[in-house]
């Protein structure tokens, strides 16, 4: 199949990777053609043709995305000719957080308390409701930590607000949580469904920098109830290709923080940690192909990103059980460069090997 990309980042680039060996072909859209994707396909540029998405979706059979942040009119618009997977209905949900929140609490999958707010006064009230810390949110966009502000104090208030420069945002109520999870799936168009195993997430400053999997000392009622709430999601939005669920793990039990309709950093470990990647398996189901097996090839794996500038890389290619994954992309502060995959027998080994790239992490 030819499949249509709308978006050429790193995401792109690995989804056109692993679904080469399947035979597809790949076009990508974007503003420039120095994308990181492009030269692994067909690039259609905004510099080389205002009609740059019709000309993409000429040459696609089927058409996915990278990012929740896609024009959901623009995808209605298209699906009236050629399949979008996921559809419009998963992406006008999860690009939205009061609609994930919607959505969540009607399914009876435990979030945080939250309250919409399009006004100074709406934030004062929410901040009565909820109470303090609470952390406000734009509702729309914002990734990696950017369009926050956390409200420890009352006389924070006004300043929070500006900060959302008029946006309509959503104030969440903090958390209390051991430590944060996710989960990939992945449902085919024949309602097929496979779950990758819990992993632990490491942020700095917003930002994802290590991934652990599977996620240690797990309950295992823990996994099956995560399951149980992304099966419930998969199914209430009928999304096609993956999903992924952020989750708190708290004293008493799992609550849902976000989700993305789409291939997820904290996955990218499944390339050479799972049987079949989380990016295969995108592929596979939008294009109607039996899913892969999720099952993980090592007994550990785990995921470092590089962040900001490339580093020492020879480091990680000097080690047999690492993998290196860099985007062609220039270097800039907090920018995603790359990841690092690693494979271990043991936590023991898996353990050495992140302390070998100790310098790739925060302090």
């Amino acid at each position: 199949m030819k499949i249509g990309i709308l978006g050429a980042g790193q995401l792109g680039r690995m989804m056109a990777i692993s679904g080469y060996p399947l035979n597809h072909q790949f076009g990508f859209s974007g503003a420039t053609n120095n994308e990181p994707s492009a030269l692994l396909g067909r690039m259609f540029a905004l510099e080389d043709n205002a009609d740059y998405i019709e000309s993409l979706v000429a040459f696609a059979d089927v058409i996915t995305y990278e990012s929740e942040n896609t024009d959901v009119d623009m995808v209605a618009e298209i699906s009236k000719n050629i399949p979008v997977y996921p559809g419009e209905k998963s992406l006008f949900t999860t690009q939205h957080r009061g609609r994930e929140k919607a959505l969540f609490e009607q399914l009876n999958i435990p979030c945080a308390p939250y309250r919409m707010i399009n006004s100074l006064a709406d934030l004062t009230q929410a901040i009565s409701d909820i109470g303090l810390p609470a952390i406000l949110k734009t509702a729309t966009e914002g990734y990696d930590g950017k369009g926050q502000f956390l409200i420890r104090h009352k006389d924070q208030i006004k300043e929070a607000f500006d900060s959302m420069q008029g946006v309509e945002s959503i104030l969440e109520g903090l958390v209390d949580f051991k430590r944060e999870l996710s989960l990939i799936a992945v449902r085919g168009i024949d309602n097929d469904h496979r779950y990758y195993p819990l992993v632990e997430n490491t942020h700095h400053n917003g930002i994802l920098r290590l991934t652990i999997a599977p996620a240690q000392a797990l309950d295992p009622n823990i996994q099956k109830t995560a399951e149980r709430y992304m099966q419930m999601l998969l199914d209430e939005m009928d999304h096609v290709g993956v999903l992924t669920i952020e989750l708190f793990e708290t004293a008493h039990g799992l609550v849902v923080n976000e989700m993305a309709p789409r291939v997820h950093n904290s996955g990218h470990w499944s390339i050479e940690g799972a049987n079949t990647s989380q990016f295969e398996n995108h592929i596979r189901a939008i294009s109607g192909m039996p899913l892969g097996d999720t099952t993980l090839t090592h007994a550990f794996s785990a995921m470092i990103n590089i962040i900001g500038n490339i580093g020492l890389t020879d480091i990680a290619l000097s080690m047999p059980n690492a993998h290196l994954h860099l985007y062609d992309k220039s270097e800039r502060a907090d920018r995603k460069l790359g990841h690092i995959n690693l494979t271990a027998p043991s936590k023991a080994a898996l353990d050495h090997s992140i302390h070998q790239l100790k310098d790739f992490l925060p302090n």
